[in-house]
């Protein structure tokens, strides 16, 4: 029998009773068993937390996952990350946040069988597939249309966030090594991306991809709710990572695609 990972799934939320539900659903639903999942709301003052409690209730019993939940101020989305990456004690982490949810609930359990975990070995860095989008409903809209590719690199990143946030599976000694960066509120997820690819690259280490459909995301995140000061922020992550000119083209083809693409 294969090792199983733990594997930690960090959620983020504020004022986020419309739609925690369907995540904490998703979680609770997996065939999976070795699941940490952290919550970190950021004092909600809706019924967020009354949600919350009702889960940790269901789930108090000794066949249940690991739940912990820290509930305090934060200086935004990211801060909020980078307290759920500190908390966590799984062999990855990604995460689920308000309104996404694992496609299935076998979701976990067939990546989990991939992953094909070794204690004290050179383990995939990443591990990542592809994702839909849903609705403020859950409702199916469409595939991603940027595709994960076959195989991913730091570089590939340079024609955009080819692998959705909440799909992409990060070892988690190297995400504790790797903080969200603040200076940026729209795109410090790509720039993080990026720098775990990096950093697996510099050991390397080796990616998987899963060739699943990890996550049914929603589409109406903090990114696309910002999407020109989100570009911005792009150019200003790409011209870190390659300079002021690649940058420049690569961010007129986001432009692009962003206004004739949609």
């Amino acid at each position: 029998m294969k090792n199983q990972p733990l594997i930690t799934l960090i959620t983020v939320t504020f004022n986020a009773q419309d739609t925690i539900e369907r995540t904490l659903r998703s979680v609770e639903e997996q065939t999976y068993q070795h699941i940490e999942h952290i919550i970190v709301d950021g004092c909600s003052n809706d019924n967020t937390l009354s949600h919350v409690r009702r889960y940790v209730e269901r789930n108090r019993h000794p066949h249940g996952h690991v739940i912990r939940t820290l509930c305090e101020r934060d200086e935004g989305l990211y801060d909020a990350m980078n307290k759920g990456i500190r908390l966590a004690t799984g062999a990855y982490l990604a995460f689920l946040n308000a309104g996404d949810k694992l496609h299935s609930p076998d979701t976990l359990e067939k990546m989990a069988e991939q992953i094909d975990w070794e204690p004290e070995s050179r383990n995939y860095a990443v591990v990542y597939g592809q994702t839909n989008l849903v609705d403020n409903e859950g409702n199916f809209i469409r595939e991603r249309r940027l595709r994960a590719p076959e195989k991913l690199t730091w570089d590939t990143f340079r024609w955009g966030m080819l692998v959705c946030h909440q799909s992409f599976y990060a070892r988690t000694d190297l995400a504790k090594a790797v903080s969200y960066d603040l200076n940026y509120r729209f795109s410090a997820d790509y720039d993080w991306c990026i720098r775990i690819m990096k950093l697996s690259e510099s050991r390397r280490l080796r990616n998987l991809n899963t060739h699943q459909v990890l996550t049914d995301y929603l589409s109406e995140g903090l990114t696309t709710k910002n999407h020109r000061k989100s570009l911005a922020e792009r150019y200003r992550v790409m011209a870190r990572h390659w300079g002021k000119l690649p940058a420049a083209w690569q961010h007129f083809l986001f432009v692009f695609r962003a206004v004739f693409k949609r």
